[in-house]
Formats: C-alpha cells, structure tokens, sequence
C-alpha cells in the first residue's frame, strides 16, 4: 500500500456567513511558534475588508433588534461549541504561542468562560448602562444604551484566542457587527472561532473574520466612512495613524494598549455604545 498524504487545510476567511478565499487569491504560510509550518491561511485584502463591512452593515440591525436573551442564547451556543472543539483550539494556541499542553487548555477554557459570561450580559447591559433619569415635569425620561453599529477590531497580535475571544465578543453583545482581523502571525484559533460562528445560530455578516497583513487590513478599517466604531488592540506602532484616519469619520476608537483583555472587567462593554435619551409623557 502506497503510503497517504496528509489533506492540509488552507484556512479560509468568514465574510457574510460563508466561507470563502480572498478576492485576490492570495495566501501566506503561518508558522509555530518554534519557526516550523504549521498552516496556509487566506491573506484577506482590502476589497474583502469593504465587502466584510457591507455584510456586516446589512446584518447590524437585525441582530440588534432581536431580544437581548436570543442574542445571549447565539453567543451561549458559540461558546457550546468551542467547548466540543476544545482540544482542536489548543492545539492550535499552544503552536501559536509556543506553550505546553496544559497552559493551551487553561487559555482555551479562560476563553470560552469569557464568551459564557458576555453571553450573560447581553440582557443586563440596558439595566447597568442605562436608567430612568430624574425630571421635573409629567414625563418620564429615559437613557438607553443602543450599540454604535459596525465595529471594526484589530484583534491582539499575542493573545491568539483570549484577546481574540474578548475584543469580538464585547462589541457583539452589545448588538454590534463585527469585522475582525486576526492576529497576523497567529491566526487560525480566531478562524476557528469564526468556522463556528458560520455554522451556529449567527446571523450571517453579524461576525466577518478576514486574516492577513495588518499594515494592509487596519487602513482601510479605520477610513471606511461605513464602520462606526474602531477597536485598536492590535495596532502595534500604528494606533495614533489609525486613530487618525478614524476621526474623520468620527468612530468611536478604542485605543491600543488597554490589555485588559484577560480580566472581568465591563470596559469593553462600554466602548461601543451610545446612549440613547427617550422622553415619553405620563399617561393620565
């Protein structure tokens, strides 16, 4: 018997629900952490970033108006299924980032604890973030917190699926879409992540993952006048550039640099909403 070759995934972008290789039909090799290979993945280009951004826009509102608890449900059922695909994801994590065994599984499960609990605030955020504002009159007044629309994420170069896991995750509970880019030398647990999304409950375009060259995918991110908000974890040198060429548009940015990524803190939550005042009278 001949002896059998191995079938070695090209891992493909996730634009609009689909699976697809890049407009250009580019690839790049990615290797472990010790130098070796270890995949092709697809090298996303800024015609998939503007078509990523369209998918996301056309799906925003439909995610946004369904009830916080089936958005809670979505991202619980996300998280159902990195938990069957547990082991996968750490051995993808422990070749990224060069840890043993048992480090990539205690990051794998930090990181599907970190989807269960933005799926338990998808449902409390108009409680914490919002309120009945005192006034003086036969009125009520409301603040409400809505999601900013399509946010942009330059997912954390280092933290290959927490930072991953955390910079999407928050945007999405909210009632954002999301276009992502990956880690550019450490990309395929986040794709993983995003395989998932495709085949769960998710609306397609609510969550778009384009892998590539960062200098290549960031500019277009920040610039394109049809995402609301920017999140620069990622950015490295360039954060200041990109914060730049964001304003012009008047994006929310979250600056790089926060690392917070790996703590239960509500921050992230805030970044992209805004907030909504509703004046109703009291009915007599």
């Amino acid at each position: 018997m001949s002896e059998r070759l191995d079938v070695r995934k090209t891992y493909k972008l996730v634009i609009n629900g689909a699976f697809v290789r890049s407009e250009s039909g580019r690839s790049y090799e990615v290797r472990n952490a010790a130098g070796e290979f270890w995949a092709n993945v697809a090298q996303g280009s800024r015609k998939d970033v503007r078509d990523a951004v369209k998918a996301a826009r056309a799906a925003q509102a439909g995610w946004w108006t369904a009830t916080a608890y089936n958005r809670g449900q979505v991202l619980f059922r996300l998280a159902e299924m990195a938990e069957a695909r547990r082991e996968e994801l750490s051995q993808h994590v422990a070749a990224a980032e060069g840890v043993g065994g048992a480090d990539a599984h205690a990051s794998v499960a930090r990181g599907i604890d970190r989807i269960v609990w933005y799926a338990g605030w998808t449902d409390k955020v108009a409680q914490v973030l919002g309120g009945a504002n005192p006034v003086a009159g036969p009125f009520f007044n409301f603040s409400l917190p809505v999601p900013s629309g399509v946010v942009g994420v330059l997912a954390p170069q280092d933290s290959s699926f927490e930072g991953f896991v955390d910079t999407v995750l928050a945007p999405l509970a909210v009632g954002n879409a999301v276009v992502v880019a990956t880690s550019e030398t450490r990309p395929t647990p986040g794709l993983l992540l995003g395989e998932m999304s495709a085949t769960s409950d998710f609306p397609a375009g609510v969550l778009n993952v384009i892998s590539g060259l960062t200098r290549e995918l960031a500019p277009t991110l920040a610039s394109h006048e049809d995402v609301d908000g920017l999140d620069l974890e990622g950015a490295g040198d360039d954060h200041d550039e990109l914060a730049a060429a964001a304003a012009a548009s008047i994006k929310r940015v979250r600056r790089a640099g926060a690392g917070d990524y790996a703590a239960s803190s509500t921050s992230r939550l805030r970044s992209f909403v805004e907030t909504s005042t509703v004046w109703h009278t009291i009915g007599r």
